[in-house]
């Protein structure tokens, strides 16, 4: 372990971004538990979102002798990136105490420590008893957390600019082409601070036990911030007698040999005699890709059976531009014709990702998988959840938790057709939660529905970049960090064109929309972006809440070298509910048109319609169009014809307040 000293300097760093700091006093009988889905009333969220078998309480929430730190949505602060901008911050010797709910045996903690003075991270203990006994300790680490500098980031807290030839806003300049050159604060942008552990408890505790989680005098993290607690009450573990036990294969339950050979042999002998893996409880060392296709792998459930590897670097870049491998199952190449009939259910993968290289193949799950699977797993680590290459078809992902990936939970990458995501869990990931990405064959007639994605660090919760036919549904989508919002649909990244239609509906966003830092502007709860090409596809946005809008509800925006280029048309909205905008329900600063019926709005911090159009001004009024079809309310008449300009490129912010029951 670094000694205390070491850690300090770090912890100087983010002590002086968590603003607001209070005190949450202890006094009297345990509190009530308030739990919470994305730090919300679950009333307000209720039908949307993945079903969990846990119970979300806020840290802020609970009982404790620390501090609570935030609200704050800024982004490379630890509130910023807390699940409802607020955690509690311990000091050495302090507690915060959750009441549980409900009947659990496991518990999953989502905190933060500091980094080491030279990055790489620290490892501290963190005390935890039920009501005063059953102690346990476990362990927590930074090493797998605090990025720092420019994309694709780095670890060491100490770099210079990885791009000076890049715009920054901190200097408003290009750093590479200023002289003298700028002085840039070290550690630069650091970010990606939480992590979550899990830990299965002695027993199965009653509601109204008191879980207390202690940072213990004499630890090496000069704090811990607590950002909430999951308790959930863990079923035995699944048995499955006629199988291939990879066991009888040679393959090590302890952990301490890899077994990545013993899985290829019972996948091989199950293939041979129509069987499925078993995999049955325990810690099974893999430090490569299991290849798989036509398998079944069955574990005995996510929280008995762990599939870990560490992330080793290869001798030589493969052709893929790999300099990494590690733990991960993967269908065949798409360019080897794909793999079919896979089907992973009911284990964990732990991975050892610890910074992103966008080229390497460290994901949980890869390569191209049709008709098949993934069913009832806890991906953790690794780079991506889930990267699927196309072209491929009919793959079901369901039920599973993703959380601190580098970079994405789940990326549909070209030529993906008639799949589902439904049901998974998806919090702290590095890059977009959930996406569908048309960049060398259109995906088409997929479909996100029920999910809940939480704290994306950068980009977006959910996120289209072209494809034909595909849909958004019933998601619930929360605190988006920066550089991104709860929902995008983009024309970039050398993305094909939308065509056919898209369907965005019942879904909900709460706390989102970023300060885009290049453009210095708040984006949207949903935004639509004419980057590369016009957006012109039927887009039907329909029984969305959008809720506690950092900035706009709506947003419509081509970059400024392109605003006379591209438009954004045919987009519909219906039946929805906008309740606290920090600015406008919608932002319009593209040509273009859409339609609105039945979309109310309430707790509005500007102008309702802060329309600039494409910045032409014209007498005519502004090229983007806004029609009104009924039951709007009051919030949009007034800024219809002749297409009034009402264009403020930075209004004040006015916080709104808490959502409540419509």
């Amino acid at each position: 372990m670094m000694r205390i000293a070491r850690a300090r300097w770090v912890a100087v760093v983010a002590a002086a971004t968590c603003l607001g700091v209070a005190p949450a006093p202890i006094a009297g009988a345990a509190p009530a538990p308030v739990v919470t889905r994305a730090a919300l009333d679950p009333a307000l969220v209720a039908g949307r979102g993945a079903d969990v078998p846990f119970l979300e309480q806020e840290a802020e929430h609970a009982r404790t002798t620390g501090a609570v730190i935030g609200p704050d949505r800024t982004a490379y602060t630890l509130p910023s990136e807390a699940s409802g901008r607020r955690a509690v911050r311990l000091l050495p010797g302090q507690h915060v105490e959750f009441t549980l709910p409900a009947a659990a045996n496991a518990i999953t903690v989502r905190y933060s420590i500091p980094d080491a003075e030279t990055g790489g991270g620290i490892t501290a203990p963190l005390e935890v008893t039920v009501n005063g006994r059953h102690r346990r300790t476990m362990t927590l680490t930074s090493q797998y957390s605090w990025l720092y500098n420019q994309y694709p980031f780095t670890n060491d807290p100490g770099a210079d600019l990885l791009h000076p030839d890049w715009w920054i806003t901190e200097c408003q300049c290009v750093p590479a082409q200023t002289s003298p050159a700028p002085v840039v604060p070290k550690p630069f942008r650091p970010h990606h601070f939480y992590d979550e552990q899990r830990l299965l408890l002695d027993r199965a505790h009653r509601a109204g036990d008191v879980v207390r989680l202690t940072a213990p005098r004499g630890t090496d993290a000069a704090w811990t911030v607590i950002d909430l607690l999951d308790s959930e009450l863990v079923t035995p573990p699944r048995v499955s007698l006629i199988a291939a036990n990879v066991l009888l294969f040679g393959a090590d339950p302890t952990g301490r040999r890899d077994s990545a050979d013993a899985f290829d042999r019972a996948i091989a002998f199950a293939r041979r005699h129509r069987l499925e893996v078993y995999v049955p409880p325990g810690t099974f060392q893999v430090n490569r890709h299991v290849v798989v296709d036509d398998v079944t792998i069955q574990g005995a459930g996510s929280w008995h059976t762990i599939v870990k590897g560490r992330q080793v670097t290869l001798p030589a870049p493969l052709p893929d531009g790999s300099v990494h491998t590690g733990v991960g199952f993967y269908g065949k190449p798409a360019a080897e014709g794909g793999s079919r009939n896979v089907h992973l259910r009911g284990f964990a993968i732990e991975g050892d990702v610890r910074e992103r290289v966008d080229t390497d193949q460290v994901n949980g799950i890869g390569g191209a998988l049709s008709d098949s699977s993934v069913d009832g797993l806890y991906i953790h680590r690794t780079k991506v959840g889930l990267w699927l290459d196309g072209p491929m078809s009919g793959l079901s992902v369901t039920n599973n938790v993703i959380v601190d990936q580098v970079a994405d939970a789940l990326n549909f990458h070209s030529g993906v057709t008639d799949s589902v995501v439904r049901g998974n869990f998806v919090r702290n990931t590095g890059d977009d939660g959930l996406a569908m990405w048309s960049q060398h064959a259109q995906n088409a007639r997929n479909r996100f529905e029920r999910n809940t994605v939480q704290s994306p660090v950068l980009a977006n919760g959910v996120a289209l970049y072209g494809g034909t036919d595909n849909a958004v549904e019933g998601n619930l989508i929360a605190d988006p960090v920066r550089e991104g919002s709860g929902i995008q649909l983009g024309s970039r990244f050398g993305a094909l064109p939308f065509t056919g239609h898209v369907r965005i509906t019942g879904n909900t966003t709460v706390r989102a929309g970023t300060f885009e830092l290049n453009w210095r502007i708040g984006l949207g709860a949903i935004w639509f972006y004419a980057l590369e090409r016009d957006l012109d596809a039927e887009v039907r946005v329909v029984g969305n809440h959008f809720l506690d809008n950092t900035y706009n509800a709506i947003m419509l925006v081509s970059e400024w070298s392109v605003k006379d280029l591209h438009s954004i048309t045919n987009v519909h909205f219906a039946d929805t509910r906008v309740d606290g905008t920090g600015t406008s329900v919608v932002s319009a600063r593209a040509a273009g048109w859409a339609t609105f019926e039945g979309v109310t709005a309430r707790n509005t911090g500007a102008v309702p319609v802060n329309n600039c159009g494409s910045f032409g001004f014209p007498a005519s009024g502004s090229e983007f169009s806004l029609t009104d079809l009924g039951g709007n309310g009051d919030w949009l008449a007034p800024w219809l014809l002749p297409n009034t300009i009402t264009c403020d490129d930075r209004p004040q912010v006015v916080p709104p307040p808490p959502p409540s029951a419509w």
